[in-house]
């Protein structure tokens, strides 16, 4: 799926990957492939961007919300650090 993570600053990350994990508001959970469409608020916390089954960056997230529709997860948050 395609996965774009964006400040009110700058785009942090476009591409492909396999499955990203939140943390929502009510706890964490993760998107993969072809998930349905969602839309959820996120917490601070860390984010984890799985690129493939085997590799994978971090992020620490000041919270936002996430939007998943038509295979592509956008990911608006207030502030973001790599980890």
């Amino acid at each position: 799926m395609l996965l774009e993570i964006l400040t009110p600053e700058r785009k942090l990350y476009t591409g492909e990957v396999y499955g990203i994990q939140l943390p929502g508001v009510d706890g964490s959970f993760e998107v993969l492939d072809r998930h349905a469409p969602l839309i959820a608020a996120l917490g601070k916390g860390r984010m984890k961007v799985l690129k493939d089954k085997s590799h994978s960056e971090l992020y620490t997230i000041e919270g936002g919300f996430v939007e998943v529709l038509n295979n592509k997860a956008t990911v608006l948050v207030e502030g973001a650090t790599t980890v």
